[in-house]
């Protein structure tokens, strides 16, 4: 399992690391399936692969949005992934409680977006001695994650990552800088997320809508800009995903864009 950065960052390819998987976790029957794919495609293109879920979604657009499958029981899948197929795991936390509870079954914790600012939370999932990876905030810019970053390290622990989802311009979309990227490598390895990246409040509804279309686009420039790794949420049928379901990349087209942003790395 993972326990340092280094373990993910270097590889004997050279290669950029992927965190990937659906959404929330709907069951153990789909996340297996999602893991064993993404991992047999990462093994043959030697790419390190974490496997991503969200126990809970506590930010949910409308009230009636599914949250979850329980807690606990969501947790118990990721673990029993991570243990079965023996690669790193990944989840969402959002309040300091939270963070001692999923520290016992994933190996790295991931701040949301939105809570990327929120002190004691930051300072929960440091004195966890996981690895954290803290999202930046659509409102901040790439030079303020310096912060989040020292907040993590003060409390005693190095293991840090960011990932860039974009920053809100407007209403309506969210515009990936490109400029972001060496800017807060000077304080982590950076992440690009590019399928929240490219989420747009629906005008009509309010739910939130996206352009899929857009993330081989999203994700050749951040591979191109040096980006140190590549978050991505995917489904094998994303229309029936019970969360997100706008802006997820379907299983199936993984391994395609995985060999064009392999081929990109190697050409820089």
């Amino acid at each position: 399992m993972l326990t340092h950065i280094s373990n993910i960052q270097h590889t004997n390819s050279g290669n950029f690391f992927l965190l990937a998987g659906p959404c929330v976790i709907e069951g153990e029957k789909v996340s297996f399936e999602i893991a064993n794919h993404i991992q047999k495609v990462c093994h043959r293109l030697e790419i390190p692969f974490i496997f991503k879920g969200s126990y809970r979604k506590a930010n949910r657009t409308r009230l009636d949005s599914f949250t979850g499958i329980g807690d606990k029981k969501a947790l118990a899948v990721l673990q029993k992934v991570g243990r079965s197929l023996c690669i790193p795991t990944v989840t969402d936390i959002h309040t300091k409680e939270e963070a001692a509870l999923a520290a016992k079954f994933v190996d790295v914790l991931q701040i949301p977006a939105f809570l990327c600012r929120q002190t004691d939370l930051l300072i929960a999932a440091a004195k966890t001695g996981k690895t954290v990876n803290i999202k930046k905030g659509q409102f901040l810019s790439p030079e303020a994650m310096q912060y989040a970053v020292q907040k993590i390290k003060e409390n005693g622990n190095n293991n840090v990552l960011l990932t860039d989802r974009g920053t809100m311009f407007g209403y309506q979309d969210l515009v990936v800088d490109m400029r972001g990227i060496p800017t807060m490598q000077k304080f982590a390895p950076v992440i690009l997320d590019i399928t929240h990246s490219l989420q747009q409040p629906n005008q009509s509804s309010g739910v939130t809508g996206g352009k899929p279309q857009l993330i081989e686009t999203i994700a050749k420039a951040g591979i191109a800009a040096g980006a140190d790794g590549i978050f991505l949420e995917t489904h094998p049928n994303p229309n029936e995903s019970k969360s997100d379901s706008a802006n997820m990349l379907p299983l199936d087209q993984l391994e395609s864009l995985l060999e064009k942003l392999v081929r990109v790395r190697k050409a820089i």
